[in-house]
């Protein structure tokens, strides 16, 4: 299960959950022009609010992919577990949408924000099921998975700007045609890991819920994190600024989005090559990253302070927080979203090199990640309300900041021999062992 993808493959692969990225982003577009500023404020602030939902049921894709090429364990009944955990949010999610349908069925915001969550679930399930298929050896049908959601985004889209259809309507076609898209990929999955019953070893159990949690949540929180911004903007009494705020972000997202893909593709690899002494190896690169990316935030900080202390730069500034933004509004957000991007990634492989080296340093990654969430929001209250949009992302960079330094401190607490290995490199060149990375078993090392 850890066999390496073709380079044709990994290249379908990323084009067909490209598609898709691209095709949301798109459809974010073409639905501001249909519903103008107002009504695309409330679908971006009920879209942004329940994305974090999609992280639920990959959480536990991301434990199999890690686990099962390092385990001689029954491959059915870890499928099983990650298809049942992968399915609880989608089914609580659909049973409220439907007691919403049936007992407030003139209440649309209800309806709104409890569609938005099923669409971030399920595409989330989605994801789960197409890794499984990667790791039984057919990875084609991920790419075509969701190759079809994309013209289902589009085909919705269309209608939409056509027909002039209603953002909830719009979300429960949406649901509805991603639904059908996983019952396809579940049927073509072996009967005996969809139909496994729960192992009968409770330690199995356990150690996979373990897994699934601790990898998981990293993830969850980061996905917290970006929606509670949606939040603060509602909470400030900026929700018209959802809009503006959710476009860029889409920018960003595709890009951070596809890399966290390739690095699932790679993990089965990775899980393999970082094991034992390896791992510490893995988790000097993986300072080293977070390093540069503490610096590069606290840069960040003392020049946004300093353009808001001199007039002529505060109002270039601020001209990112208008609604429209205009030309110079704009290209301010996209310097945003540069920085936020070249972060972001950074923080994703650096955190990933730390969780696939071993189970010890897992609760580092959600502490820093608890940590970073706690930063944003705190710098989103004392942003957002004066700088809109551009508050809202530097908040993001800042919470990005305090991630990477509380990360890089713990994991030098709990590995100090990381330290050690950092003097050795530097007094011996060639001597502090083999780096994994010069391999090219993990991705970003060429």
């Amino acid at each position: 299960m850890a066999t390496p993808l073709r380079p044709l493959m990994m290249l379908r692969l990323l084009a067909g959950r490209g598609v898709f990225r691209i095709g949301t982003q798109a459809m974010a577009v073409a639905l501001l022009t249909a519903w103008g500023t107002a009504t695309y404020g409330d679908y971006a602030n009920a879209w942004g609010t329940c994305s974090w939902l999609l992280f639920l049921p990959t959480a536990a894709e991301k434990a199999a992919l890690k686990i099962l090429p390092r385990t001689r364990l029954t491959t059915a009944a870890v499928a099983g577990l990650t298809l049942r955990i992968a399915a609880v949010p989608v089914l609580v999610l659909v049973a409220a949408l439907v007691t919403a349908l049936l007992v407030l069925p003139g209440s649309s915001l209800v309806t709104l924000y409890l569609l938005a969550g099923t669409w971030s679930a399920s595409t989330g399930m989605l994801m789960t099921v197409a890794g499984l298929h990667r790791l039984r050896g057919r990875p084609s049908l991920d790419a075509t998975a969701f190759t079809i959601v994309a013209a289902i985004v589009a085909a919705t889209t269309t209608v939409t700007l056509v027909v002039g259809l209603s953002p909830t309507t719009h979300l429960l076609v949406l649901v509805n045609g991603v639904a059908v898209v996983i019952a396809g990929t579940l049927a073509v999955l072996p009967r005996e890991w969809v139909r496994a019953p729960l192992p009968s070893r409770r330690r199995l159990t356990h150690a996979f819920a373990r897994s699934t949690v601790l990898l998981g949540i990293t993830e969850l929180l980061d996905a917290i994190t970006i929606s509670s911004l949606f939040i603060v903007f509602a909470i400030s009494g900026r929700v018209v600024d959802s809009g503006p705020f959710h476009l860029t972000l889409l920018a960003a997202g595709v890009l951070c989005s596809i890399a966290l893909y390739q690095l699932k593709l790679k993990q089965p690899e990775t899980s393999m090559n970082l094991r034992g002494t390896e791992g510490a190896t893995g988790r000097l690169r993986a300072a080293r990253l977070l390093r540069a990316t503490e610096f590069a935030g606290l840069a960040f900080g003392l020049a946004l302070g300093a353009a808001l202390l001199v007039p002529a730069t505060r109002e270039t500034v601020l001209a990112g927080s208008e609604v429209p933004p205009s030309g110079v509004g704009y290209v301010v957000l996209a310097v945003l979203v540069v920085v936020e991007i070249a972060m972001s990634i950074a923080l994703i492989y650096g955190g990933y090199l730390v969780e696939n080296t071993d189970s010890q340093v897992l609760s580092l990654t959600a502490t820093a990640a608890a940590l970073r969430l706690v930063a944003t929001v705190v710098s989103a209250f004392a942003l957002v309300p004066s700088l809109g949009a551009v508050g809202g992302f530097s908040a993001i960079v800042l919470g990005l900041t305090a991630e990477a330094a509380s990360l890089r401190r713990l994991l030098r607490r709990a590995h100090p021999e990381s330290e050690h290995h950092r003097t050795l490199a530097r007094s011996h060149p060639g001597r502090s062992g083999r780096n994994p990375t010069s391999s090219g078993s993990i991705p970003g090392s060429q």
